[in-house]
């Protein structure tokens, strides 16, 4: 059985929801008689060590032809957008072994992904990927994911197991996670969104501005692109994805792995085009869920190149949910990704405010993952 697929089965049974498409509506119907198992507080839980809830899996890619058909791409390595649909499967199931009570038959909770903190290598706590290759294991990336435990009908917050680190190395990774809980907290408040950039980011966006003004007719309205360089709104890639049940998760939503897939894909495939090669992946930030995506969604992916820097290139990629009848949009997801090449890119000049926003915001994404 593929990993994948033993995953969401074992989530199924612990959930209690049902494999086949036809009798999905019922279970989950049935789900709401859990809500008299949940804790009233985090107290009623007993602590649980991080051992607790480890987890292996295994992908087989050189005995299984048929798997390694699946995971590999045309240049004969693995599709990094399979390993994320994974990595997300694998984080549920690891929150629901830490929360798991054996005298329960089903988990009440619903547990869902919030965000993806980090995706890289030697990046700390989290998910880790390795790989297995003449008799010797060698690190491939590490993942933090944050997860959200909810009532059984997916709409208040509930209590989990509280976590006692046990050793050096637990206590270790769990002050780690500490401090990219208030890391996110800091970013949060700090968001261009919210409030005026730096004094330094409004320097950095004048004088961009400076570097485009025409000489010739000294105005404002009159803007030359430098050399070697690309406005921002010609470095534009866009997809549609209709939402059908084969990619729902345990709770009759779109799984969360196959919007990660399709998103990384896309930001890849305007990395590629940007930069007339074939990029390689140094890291993925701040992937934020913020809707849940249904059954039969038109899903529209918009990936926008937003910060250049030598061989780097930083990729965010919007999501957002159309519904035809209203004619509303409802943004589901953001994805930051930092792509290298194997040559100097152009550089990226944004030419609205809004732009210089996306400009600061790429860099400050790249100073995170790259460094100043």
């Amino acid at each position: 059985m593929q990993p994948q697929v033993f995953v969401r089965n074992r989530l199924r049974e612990i959930v209690g929801a049902s494999t086949n498409w036809s009798d999905h509506q019922q279970a989950m119907a049935e789900r709401v008689s859990l809500l008299t198992m949940l804790a009233k507080s985090q107290n009623d839980l007993p602590a649980k060590r991080m051992k607790d809830s480890y987890v292996e899996v295994y992908l087989p890619l050189g005995s299984e032809p048929k798997l390694r058909e699946k995971y590999l791409n045309f240049h004969n390595t693995v599709r990094f957008g399979r390993i994320l649909e994974d990595l997300d499967s694998l984080a549920v199931l690891i929150s629901y072994s830490h929360t798991y009570n054996p005298a329960l038959k089903r988990s009440p909770l619903s547990i869902v992904t919030a965000l993806v903190d980090k995706i890289g290598k030697d990046l700390g706590v989290g998910r880790k990927t390795v790989q297995y290759h003449d008799g010797t294991y060698a690190p491939v990336l590490d993942a933090t994911f944050v997860m959200v435990a909810r009532d059984p009908e997916n709409k208040r917050a509930a209590f989990v197991n509280p976590l006692t680190p046990d050793g050096p190395e637990e206590e270790k990774i769990f002050q780690e996670g500490e401090a990219n809980k208030s890391r996110r907290v800091d970013l949060s408040t700090a968001s261009l969104l919210k409030v005026a950039p730096t004094d330094e980011e409004r320097k950095i966006v004048h004088s961009l501005f400076l570097n485009t003004l025409d000489t010739k007719t000294v105005s404002f309205h009159s803007r030359v692109l430098p050399p070697n360089s690309v406005w921002m709104e010609h470095a534009k890639l866009k997809g549609l994805e209709i939402c059908h049940p084969q990619e729902r998760n345990i709770f009759n939503r779109i799984f969360g792995g196959f919007l990660m897939r399709k998103a990384y894909e896309l930001g890849w495939a305007n990395a590629c085009s940007y930069g007339g090669c074939r990029p390689s992946l140094v890291a993925v930030d701040d992937i934020l869920f913020q809707k849940p995506v249904e059954i039969g969604s038109l899903l529209l992916l918009s990936s926008q190149v937003c910060f250049t820097q030598g061989k780097y290139i930083q990729v965010r990629v919007h999501s957002e949910v159309f519904d035809p009848l209203t004619q509303q949009h409802n943004t589901t997801n953001v994805f930051h990704y930092t792509f290298v090449s194997d040559r100097d890119v152009p550089n990226i000049i944004p030419k609205t405010y809004g732009e210089s926003m996306l400009y600061l915001d790429g860099k400050r994404h790249f100073n995170q993952t790259v460094g100043q």
